[in-house]
């Protein structure tokens, strides 16, 4: 009988000094009366990423406008004159003279950058217009007058007589990867404080929408939903800091079909600025015709391939000129950025100021070469 209780009571004790160890080695629960949503969470290499993008929204969102820009009716009739003028057909068999031409209107997004009311948006938002209604998120409206324009790299900046705004943080679009998430705010089809998701699916994008040789698109390619209204919109990293100006889509109907187009926030930046000191663009003249580099152009031109843009032409009144780059250079870097595309070389040359010295790296006879080039406009001798 006192064996069978000893049997029992050793039971008894190796059993709580079980339970004991294992409440020891337990990790404490702390439980909350008001516990916190749980949020999924994806590291990059670097900081945790959180699936709830709330907090990015909300951060952008109150810096991302509603933009209406109208043609008034002097503007209206204005137009209509130089169209007689420049139409035969118009001129000669015109309509009655008492036809009122009707004014031109319509509704884009922009981006509060400085906190006293300039605001950035897309220059086929406002470039017909002279009158600008904006609508922040708080519902408040202002009149807007146009501070400047940029047709080559589709930019516009207007201003707003307020103080205090909630201007957006600028990230840095170097720094975006292919395949981190992105956010779309804006206002499509005038619906107003938007917000789409997706990831970053290619950089340096040249889809030729902008027309005339001069033209700069390096895009970012996204495939968050972008629509008509979304023009001059925020694309956000997950952090609500902005890495670009959403500027277009590819589509074969005209409303989203799986990719759109970002301008980078780095090369938006250089351009508002001069937008907003000299109400133009002051772009730097590198003067030289470009072409990717593939196997066929190297054995065409003769020379090693290497990934980079080919030289194709000098032209004497460039930069490139006087800083002794030659034809059959192939460009590498641009002050230690790789370049990879035609469109790469020209955010790069564009984003940077009149008068800076920047180190292009070439390849010429098989070796490497740094060549510092002082840019400057192509009217300046």
């Amino acid at each position: 009988m006192n064996k069978f209780w000893s049997t029992i009571l050793a039971g008894a004790a190796g059993g709580l000094l079980t339970f004991g160890a294992a409440k020891f080695f337990e990790t404490p629960q702390v439980v909350s009366t008001n516990p916190a949503p749980v949020v999924r969470q994806v590291n990059y290499g670097g900081a945790p990423v959180p699936f709830d993008f709330t907090k990015a929204a909300e951060k952008s969102m109150s810096a991302v406008v509603h933009i209406k820009a109208s043609e008034s009716q002097q503007l209206a009739r204005q137009r209509q004159q130089e169209r007689r003028y420049t139409d035969p057909f118009e001129y000669f068999f015109g309509r009655n003279f008492d036809y009122q031409p009707q004014p031109r209107s319509g509704t884009g997004s922009g981006v509060i950058y400085t906190s006293d009311g300039y605001i950035l948006t897309n220059n086929h938002v406002v470039e017909f217009a002279d009158e600008f209604e904006v609508t922040l998120h708080d519902n408040r409206e202002f009149k807007g007058r146009l501070v400047g324009r940029d047709d080559n790299t589709d930019m516009a900046v207007i201003k707003i007589d307020a103080k205090d705004l909630p201007s957006i943080e600028l990230g840095n679009s170097d720094d975006v990867k292919v395949g981190e998430w992105a956010l779309a705010v804006g206002n499509p089809f005038d619906l107003t404080s938007t917000v789409t998701a997706g990831i970053i699916s290619a950089k340096g994008r040249d889809i030729n929408i902008i027309k005339g040789g001069a033209a700069i698109e390096s895009f970012i390619q996204t495939d968050a939903a972008v629509n008509p209204g979304n023009s001059g919109g925020a694309l956000v990293d997950v952090n609500g800091r902005l890495i670009g100006i959403n500027s277009a889509i590819a589509t074969p109907t005209g409303v989203f079909a799986g990719y759109s187009f970002a301008i980078p926030v780095n090369l938006v930046k250089r351009i508002a600025d001069d937008l907003i000191k000299y109400g133009e663009f002051r772009r730097a003249y590198l003067g030289v015709d470009i072409a990717p580099m593939d196997s066929y152009l190297a054995n065409k031109l003769g020379v090693d391939y290497v990934q980079g843009v080919a030289v194709m032409k000098v032209h004497d009144d460039g930069s490139a000129a006087s800083s002794g780059i030659q034809f059959k250079d192939v460009v590498t870097k641009i002050n230690g950025k790789n370049v990879t595309s035609t469109s790469e070389l020209r955010e790069l040359v564009g984003r940077s100021k009149l008068g800076e010295t920047v180190m292009v790296t070439v390849v010429r006879d098989g070796k490497e070469k740094d060549i510092p080039v002082r840019l400057k406009t192509r009217n300046d001798n």
